[in-house]
C-alpha cells in the first residue's frame, strides 16, 4: 500500500495527514458507488471519525432530473477524510452540507469534485469548520463545467471558526468553466468567535458557556438547512456538539 500513497505534492492531498494514511487499513482505491436514476432522489447522512484514521470515498452519478443529497459530520480524534466525486446529468441537482469539528492535533477534511457534464444542472455546497487546540479543518472543492453544460448553477460556501490560536483552517475552491452561460460562485471566510454577540447574550443573562454553544449550534446549522428530515438534522448537530461539550 505504501507505494500507492499520495504526497502533499498532489494538489488534492496538499493538506492531508500523509503519515496517518499509512495506518489506514482499506485500500485507497476503494470507493462506494451510488447511482441515482433519472428523476429519483437519494439522501444520505453520515457521521465520520473516531480514534483511528478514516478515509471515506464516495462516487455519485445523478441521472437526468435526479437529486442527490449528502450531509456529513467529521468529529473524530484522528485524521478523517470524506472525499466525494459527483457527475450530474441534465437538470440534476447535488446538495452537500458538511461540518468538521474538534480539537487535538487531528486533521479533518472534505474533498469534493463535481462534474457538471450536461445543461441545467445545479449544485450547492455548504461547509462549516470549528476547531481548537492544534487541529485543522480543510475543504477542497472543485467544480468542473463542461462546454455543453449551459445554464449550470453551482455554489460553494466555506466558513471556519477557530476557537484558539493554534487551530487552522484551509479552503481551496476551484472552478473550471468551459461553458459561457453559467452561474458559479464560491466564498470562504475564516475567523474567531463573535465577541459582540457573546457580550450581548451575556447582557441578557445567558451564561458564557451556554452562549458559546448556542452561537456554534447556529454556525454549524447552516450546513444542514437543506436537510428536510428534522430528526436527522438534530442527530448531526448533536454529534458535532458532543466534541464541544467534551472540550468544556
Amino acid at each position: 500500500m505504501a507505494q500507492n500513497l499520495p504526497t502533499t505534492r498532489d494538489e488534492e492531498w496538499r493538506y492531508a495527514d500523509i503519515p496517518a494514511l499509512e495506518r489506514l487499513a482499506p485500500d485507497l482505491a476503494q470507493w462506494t458507488v451510488v447511482d441515482v436514476a433519472a428523476g429519483e432522489t437519494h439522501s444520505q447522512c453520515m457521521i465520520a471519525g473516531g480514534n483511528a484514521p478514516e478515509l471515506h470515498r464516495i462516487r455519485i452519478t445523478v441521472g437526468e432530473g435526479g437529486r442527490a443529497e449528502l450531509f456529513a459530520v467529521i468529529a473524530g480524534d484522528d485524521y478523517t477524510r470524506v472525499e466525494v466525486e459527483v457527475r450530474l446529468a441534465q437538470g440534476a441537482h447535488f446538495e452537500f452540507g458538511g461540518v468538521t469539528i474538534g480539537g487535538g492535533d487531528a486533521t479533518r477534511e472534505f474533498v469534493t469534485r463535481l462534474d457538471h457534464a450536461e445543461p441545467d444542472a445545479t449544485s450547492h455546497q455548504v461547509v462549516r469548520a470549528v476547531h481548537w487546540d492544534q487541529s485543522t479543518g480543510n475543504f477542497l472543492g472543485r467544480i468542473h463545467v463542461a462546454r455543453d453544460a449551459q445554464k449550470t448553477d453551482a455554489a460553494q460556501d466555506f466558513k471556519a471558526l477557530l476557537l484558539e490560536k493554534g487551530a487552522t483552517a484551509n479552503a481551496r475552491p476551484e472552478l473550471e468553466i468551459f461553458a459561457d452561460d453559467v452561474k458559479c460562485a464560491h466564498g470562504a471566510a475564516i475567523g474567531q468567535m463573535d465577541e459582540a454577540a457573546r457580550f450581548y447574550m451575556a447582557s441578557r443573562g445567558i451564561a458564557p458557556d451556554v452562549a458559546k454553544q448556542l452561537l456554534i449550534r447556529a454556525f454549524i446549522g447552516d450546513a444542514f438547512t437543506a436537510l428536510a428530515d428534522g430528526a436527522e438534522q438534530e442527530r448531526l448537530q448533536n454529534a458535532a456538539l458532543e466534541s464541544l461539550e467534551a472540550r468544556a
